[in-house]
């Protein structure tokens, strides 16, 4: 940070020692600091810099680093390579011993699940953002849907993301549910009805659900709606009803084992609290959880 400065020479000790009285003669502090300018560069540059190293669920994987890029511009907190996955994915990177500061999952399930097994800080859990549940089809496409079983008379494969660890491929079993599709409530204990069950492309995200679609390997999928901002190539079709299946919430929190909780904890406030942060969100179809 600073340039050490060279010596040209040896330098006898009676002169070291005649310098130092000399110095010693001339002023009555021991030591002098900088001062002006240098005093304030001192000063910063003693202050330690954070890296934060965020797990999040993959439908965030644009609208996020807007807002670390933002949150560093304004207070110097840098983020490491930040973990989007498919959340059940991300929880169990942490069980695994993965060194994390920040959660945010796309399920209040899969964030409770984090909670029980101990790997979050309760306290610091926050509902961040809310989602729709869409179907979508190829941009462009002539695939129309204009209710939930629909998708059964389809001529092609619908793309669903696995809900053993997608909780988007959960919510959409859940709306399959709703009109008998699908025999399990919850969305992950359950089978396809057989008229659907042929058609079902299983997901490892909500973003490979999303390319499924938009290269044609799908006629239609289910993802959020802010999956349309993120991707090119699909477009929505329809629109799951909210009592079709449970509401799409993503909590965040701070991990228990983060070593800057207090800079975590700061960083999911700035993303409920500053304006140009919501900015960001709304503009890839995120909304804020009331």
């Amino acid at each position: 940070m600073f340039d050490t400065v060279s010596r040209r020479g040896f330098v006898s000790l009676s002169a070291v020692a005649a310098a130092g009285l000399g110095l010693a003669g001339c002023s009555g502090n021991k030591t002098s600091g900088p001062t002006g300018s240098d005093a304030g560069f001192a000063k910063a540059s003693s202050k330690k810099t954070v890296e934060l190293q965020a797990f999040a669920a993959n439908s965030l994987e644009k609208a996020l680093p807007e807002v670390q890029k933002l949150y560093t511009d304004q207070t110097g907190t840098t983020f490491a390579d930040t973990q989007f996955k498919a959340s059940g994915d991300l929880v169990e990177q942490m069980r695994a011993g993965a060194a994390v500061d920040v959660l945010i999952t796309a399920s209040k399930g899969t964030m409770d699940d984090a909670e029980a097994a101990e790997l979050v800080d309760a306290d610091t859990r926050e509902d961040m953002f809310v989602n729709d549940l869409v179907i979508i089809r190829a941009e462009g496409s002539d695939t129309r849907v204009e209710a939930i079983a629909d998708v059964a008379n389809l001529d092609g494969k619908i793309a669903i993301g696995d809900a053993k660890t997608v909780p988007a491929g959960k919510y959409a079993n859940q709306a399959l549910a709703s009109v008998g599709l699908y025999t399990g409530t919850e969305g992950d204990d359950g089978e396809y009805a057989p008229d659907l069950a042929d058609k079902v492309a299983l997901a490892d995200k909500v973003g490979t659900a999303a390319s499924y679609v938009s290269t044609g390997d799908c006629v239609a999928g289910f993802v959020y709606s802010s999956d349309i901002f993120r991707y090119d190539g699909i477009e929505e079709t329809f629109v799951c009803p909210e009592d079709s299946h449970k509401p799409i919430v993503y909590p965040g929190a701070v991990a228990d084992s983060s070593e800057h909780a207090d800079e975590a904890k700061a960083f999911i406030d700035f993303c409920l609290t500053n304006k140009k942060a919501q900015k960001i969100w709304a503009k890839y179809g995120f909304e804020l959880s009331a």
